[in-house]
C-alpha cells in the first residue's frame, strides 16, 4: 500500500498549500503537469501491456469487458454521479465531493491500487503526482472539503490494494500478469484522455481485468 500512502500524502500537502498559497502559483504549471503524466501513462501502459505471453487471452478479455461494461453503462454511471455531486448544496460538500470523484473515480485509480496491493505501486506514484498538482488548484477555489477528501482517498484505494493482495495470492503468476497486461491496455486510453488526443471511455473497459484474471485459465494462448 506504498502508493496508496503517498497518494494520500500528496493530496493532503497539495491541498494545504491550494488552502494557503494556492492564488500565488501560476496556471500554466498546473495545466501543464496532466500533459506529462498523460506521456508517462501511456509509456506505462505500453510496458505493462506488453506483458502479455497469452495475446488471443488478452484480446477476448478487452472486448468481453468492453461489451460488458459498455452494457452495463459503467462511464456513462461515472458521469451521471460526477453531475450530480458537482451541484451538491454547500461548499464543503462541492469541495469534498468534487475531489474525491476525481481522485478515486477512474479506470488509473482502479488498475494502480490493485496494482499497489501486488506490490507494484508505480501507477499509483505517477498519480499522486497529478493528483498533488489538481488538488491545489481544487483547494484554492473550492475550500477545506478537499482536504477532507484524503482520508477517503485512502480508504477507497486502500481498499482495492486489499483485493489486489489477495488476488495476487490466489491467482497463478500468469494470470496476473494478463491482469497486468489487460490493465496496462487500459492505461493507454487514460494517456490518451489526458493529453486530449481522443475522448475513449475507458471506464467501460474495466470488466476486462476480471476477465483477464479469468480467460489464462481456460485458454492457453
Amino acid at each position: 500500500m506504498l502508493g496508496t500512502v503517498v497518494n494520500t500524502l500528496a493530496v493532503l500537502a497539495g491541498s494545504s498549500i491550494g488552502l494557503f498559497a494556492g492564488k500565488r502559483i501560476p496556471g500554466r504549471v498546473v495545466r501543464f503537469l496532466p500533459e506529462v503524466v498523460g506521456l508517462f501513462t501511456i509509456s506505462l501502459g505500453l510496458s505493462m501491456a506488453l506483458k502479455s505471453e497469452r495475446v488471443v487471452s488478452l484480446l477476448f478479455s478487452l472486448i468481453l469487458g468492453a461489451a460488458t461494461g459498455g452494457a452495463l453503462g459503467i462511464h456513462d454511471g461515472i458521469e451521471r454521479v460526477a453531475s450530480r455531486y458537482s451541484r451538491g448544496n454547500g461548499r464543503f460538500v462541492e469541495g469534498f465531493m468534487a475531489a474525491f470523484l476525481t481522485f478515486c473515480v477512474g479506470p488509473m485509480t482502479i488498475v494502480g491500487s490493485l496494482r499497489d496491493g501486488m506490490g507494484d505501486p508505480s501507477i499509483i506514484l505517477a498519480k499522486s503526482v497529478m493528483d498533488g498538482v489538481v488538488s491545489v488548484a481544487l483547494a484554492s477555489s473550492l475550500g477545506v472539503g478537499v482536504l477532507f477528501s484524503a482520508p477517503a482517498l485512502f480508504l477507497f484505494q486502500g481498499s482495492l490494494a486489499l483485493v489486489g493482495w489477495l488476488a495476487g495470492q490466489v491467482l497463478p503468476e500468469f494470470a496476473v500478469r494478463e491482469v497486468t497486461a489487460a490493465g496496462g491496455v487500459l492505461l493507454v486510453g487514460v494517456g490518451l484522455n489526458l493529453l486530449e488526443l481522443k475522448k475513449i471511455k475507458v471506464a467501460d473497459g474495466l470488466p476486462a481485468l476480471l476477465y483477464a484474471a479469468v480467460l489464462p485459465l481456460l485458454l492457453t494462448f
